[in-house]
């Protein structure tokens, strides 16, 4: 009995020190970005019976023969979340990990504090490239968006791969196909102020499209006719890339009737000149005064000015010009049991046989989507609470000294033991 003694004893200071071990681990962790806390669970070893009555008895008297460890497991909820100032920092909120691949291949992480490499990849602080979903939006040899996109839909998970956005990406601007102008001419003047608009050319730059209005030397009977002269150049006025020259007929009522002038070439792209029909455009009045104003579609060439990350996870490409375009998705994957996950180093984990493969989840559509709320300019803290850490590490460090005296009364009673027997 006294050996068994000494043995319980210290099967108590094996799990007490894996105890500590384990919590002293999730103390020192608690500054790590996304860290899992663990925590140990025990069991009890054989236990060997005093007396056997047979059963007949609701009393069993029996004896421990000491503890174990049974596993540590994972702590599974949320740390706090903190702000960040990066576009690339972003947090999952509830269920859901990160997909990175690394020299040891994919790995799982809550860490979402990415930034990128001199490849123009996503990556983890210590270098493995985040995976999800690209847009195919992005021409790498000239660095050009070929078109924009207002959602990735998110791949399945075979289908994962580095994501990769290069720090230099040029908006190749589209060009105008259109001017619509309303305005007013005064049928008492000759020469009329001129009307204008911004046009995009195939190149992506600004020019404008000048129209100079006066009345003709013949007017007809009735209404009024006008003469046009339309005149795209540069913004600096240095470079004149075409004229036209055309006629605009009235009614006696000031309506626009009919317009001779149609198209006019916008260095390399065609521009359709709309002045408009009835009292929808330019239109003749006596004096009244009529706010001139313009609209025409394109847009003007833009470089990058930045990533910036949606709560759907995906990765939008900012421009200048003002035009967004999602050029990628980060993956969200998940487990059927996150316990069974196994620590691979730092906040990373691997799959095993009890968590799981990984998933994307799906919606009632079947459509893969993210399934968790990502927030971003925000960063995921370590889950261990600090205070609850230190409670325990008092409560183990009380429990190894009892099982040390343990092991020390039981060793005292050994020597008394073969001393009598001497």
């Amino acid at each position: 009995m006294m050996i068994q003694a000494f043995y319980t004893g210290v099967s108590g200071l094996k799990a007490g020190q894996t105890a500590i071990d384990v919590t002293a681990n999730n103390i020192s962790n608690i500054s790590t970005t996304g860290y899992r806390a663990y925590r140990t669970e025990f069991s009890n070893l054989f236990e060997d019976a005093l007396v056997s009555d047979g059963g007949s008895s609701i009393n069993h008297s029996t004896i421990g023969a000491g503890t174990k460890v049974q596993t540590n497991s994972m702590v599974v909820k949320d740390g706090s979340y903190s702000i960040s100032e990066r576009s690339t920092d972003v947090a999952i909120e509830g269920d859901g990990w990160f997909g990175v691949l690394g020299p040891f291949g994919e790995e799982y992480t809550r860490a979402g504090n990415f930034t990128f490499d001199k490849n123009s990849g996503l990556v983890t602080p210590n270098g493995n490239y985040v995976l999800g979903t690209m847009g195919n939006n992005i021409d790498y040899e000239t660095n050009t968006l070929t078109n924009t996109l207002n959602e990735v839909s998110l791949g399945d998970v075979t289908e994962s791969e580095i994501l990769r956005f290069p720090q230099e990406l040029t908006y190749p601007g589209e060009a105008s196909t259109f001017a619509k102008f309303y305005g007013g001419l005064d049928i008492n003047e000759e020469n009329q102020a001129t009307l204008g608009a911004d046009v995009i050319d195939s190149n992506g730059d600004k020019n404008y499209l000048n129209l100079t209005f006066s009345k003709s030397e013949n007017q007809p009977t009735e209404g009024s006719l006008w003469d046009v002269v339309a005149t795209v150049k540069s913004l600096d006025g240095e470079t004149i890339y075409d004229t036209k020259n055309g006629t605009i007929n009235f009614d006696e009522n000031g309506a626009l009737t009919s317009s001779s002038l149609t198209t006019i070439n916008n260095n390399g792209s065609e521009v359709d000149i709309d002045l408009g029909s009835g009292y929808n455009g330019v239109v003749v009045s006596s004096n009244a005064t009529v706010n001139a104003s313009s609209s025409s579609d394109g847009t003007i060439k833009g470089e990058l000015s930045g990533y910036d990350i949606n709560r759907n996870a995906e990765v939008v490409a900012i421009f200048s010009n003002g035009v967004q375009s999602s050029v990628g998705q980060i993956a969200v994957y998940h487990f059927q049991n996150n316990q069974g996950l196994e620590r691979s180093g730092n906040a990373n984990f691997k799959p095993t046989s009890n968590s799981g493969d990984p998933f994307i989840m799906k919606d009632a559509d079947g459509q893969n989507i993210v399934g968790a709320n990502v927030m971003t300019y925000r960063l995921e803290n370590s889950n261990v609470a600090i205070e609850e850490s230190l409670t325990q590490l008092i409560i183990l460090q009380r429990s190894y000294d009892a099982n040390s005296k343990s092991v020390t009364t039981a060793d005292q009673m050994m020597q008394k033991a073969l001393e009598m027997d001497a």
